[in-house]
């Protein structure tokens, strides 16, 4: 028997390029577990706790957890949900679909919606209305300050009324002409993030602006928009780029950003448009001893896991999806917040609320697909004849009689026809998932393993019998 890797596999392109073929709904987990170093397990599901028949009034543009307490932005209202998973709205904040950004002082719940600030107290809302705020792009809140942007400018609110701006305080990020895209905190410092840099400030007082550009704190790379960036552990984690350099990942601090996207992600990214990416939305998700960081296309969502890549010395990548069919579609579960002891989401599809389960992999009680390759398999020039592919698996818990299927590729390009296994019955925990008689190969094989949520097994290793056809 030979093992072969199962993290991540390879495929072909017309290009005549080998490309990395990531897991899609399946989790790299970098554990010694003594059959292997790491193991593939099912992405979360996703459980509802409201549905469209609740009244719920829209898709979920942003939320956040507010003294203990879930707020939600659904369609063009705010609306607060309970621990018991009642839903209260309590009002109108313009836009419909756009992402909003959240943010709260001791007493007010910010949004920036629709170019307009709003506050939220005691059920309360209100729309600033001086003419001096401005277009607001995004929001935060740093040191009894809302700070915003134009998109040219960081605009302040005074001190002692949140409603109010002097237009003698405002500031504006200085070293690069570029325009501003949002501003963000990290470690109690804001970040005015460009489109090409990004620059840090800290609160130095005065009757003017503030906040003083911290020196050495400048960064010669920016983000595509207003959510391409995101204060991740101790870094600023953002979708973007410098001048004259391909779309990338990176993770930025002490005046130094560093590219974490590997290959394969930076030529996905290189099929968007800029304006495409500048829709992208990420998200922080803190999983146990890990963050990950989850970027929000529009037709798949990317993650990267900085814990395993640490392990693995390269970065780890993975897609989730919640296709019932190979061509992925964006995550359903958006806007994660850790509320009520569990990872609150909303629909990017539909007007509900769920939370995060890894009891299933089911999201909103419809089935997705999941698939995973091997790298390319190549039997120094020999060919083999292919007796029998085993999964060694943890089974037992999936659906009664499911199915997973496996197909090969010669060339990376094409594939044959696809052949099923049962997972055995529901508790079956010994059944072993192989297939036998699976042909030859002349030169090289790819194989891949396809499933979908009745099929919720972790996958510990492949191993191949096989037999070489020449010396």
């Amino acid at each position: 028997m030979t093992q072969f890797p199962i993290l991540s596999g390879i495929y072909a392109d017309s290009k005549a390029d080998y490309r990395v073929a990531f897991p899609v709904n399946m989790k790299p987990i970098l554990l010694n577990t003594e059959i292997s170093e790491g193991y593939l397990r099912p992405v979360e599901g996703i459980t509802a706790i409201t549905t469209s028949g609740d009244a719920n009034p829209g898709v979920s543009r942003g939320a956040i957890n507010w003294a203990g307490t879930h707020y939600r932005v659904l369609g063009d209202r705010i609306c607060r949900i309970s621990s018991g998973d009642a839903l209260t709205d309590i009002g109108d904040i313009e836009g419909t679909t756009a992402q909003v950004t959240m943010t709260y002082s001791f007493d007010q719940l910010a949004i920036a919606s629709n170019n307009k600030l709003w506050y939220v107290a005691s059920d309360v809302i209100t729309e600033v209305v001086d003419g001096d705020l401005g277009t607001v792009l995004d929001v935060i809140w740093v040191d009894g300050y809302f700070m915003t942007t134009d998109g040219e400018f960081l605009v302040v609110t005074d001190l002692d009324d949140p409603t109010s701006v002097n237009p003698l305080k405002y500031g504006s990020s200085e070293i690069d002409p570029d325009p501003i895209v949002g501003v963000k905190k990290l470690m109690n410092e804001p970040w005015a993030i460009n489109r090409y840099s990004m620059e840090v400030f800290r609160n130095v007082g005065g009757s003017g602006f503030p906040f003083s550009r911290i020196q050495g704190g400048h960064i010669d790379r920016g983000a595509f928009g207003v959510h391409c960036a995101i204060p991740f552990d101790e870094y600023m984690a953002f979708l973007g780029s410098g001048r004259n350099e391909s779309p990338g990942v990176f993770l930025a601090s002490n005046g130094r950003s560093q590219r974490v996207s590997s290959r394969e992600i930076d030529e996905i990214l290189e099929g968007y448009t800029e304006a495409q990416l500048a829709t992208a939305v990420l998200e922080v998700v803190g999983a146990r001893d890990k963050q990950l960081l989850w970027i929000r296309l529009n037709d798949r969502t990317l993650v990267f896991d900085p814990a395993a890549a640490a392990v693995a010395q390269q970065p780890v990548w993975y897609v989730m999806s919640s296709s019932a069919t190979s061509t992925p579609t964006t995550f359903r579960g958006i806007d994660v917040i850790w509320c009520y002891d569990g990872w609150q989401v909303g629909d990017a599809t539909a007007s509900a609320v769920g939370v995060l389960t890894e009891a299933a992999s089911t999201q909103f009680g419809d089935d997705v697909y999941w698939e995973f390759s091997t790298p390319i398999i190549y039997n120094e020039s020999r060919g083999a004849i292919i007796h029998s592919l085993e999964l060694i698996s943890l089974t037992g818990r999936g659906t009664s009689g499911a199915l997973v299927g496996t197909s090969y590729s010669l060339d990376g390009v094409t594939w044959g026809s696809t052949r099923t296994t049962s997972i055995g019955a529901t508790n079956d925990r010994g059944i072993r998932v192989i297939w036998r008689r699976q042909g030859d190969m002349r030169n090289m094989r790819i194989q891949r393993f396809t499933g979908d949520s009745d099929v919720y097994m972790a996958i510990s290793a492949l191993e191949v019998d096989m037999e070489a056809l020449r010396a």
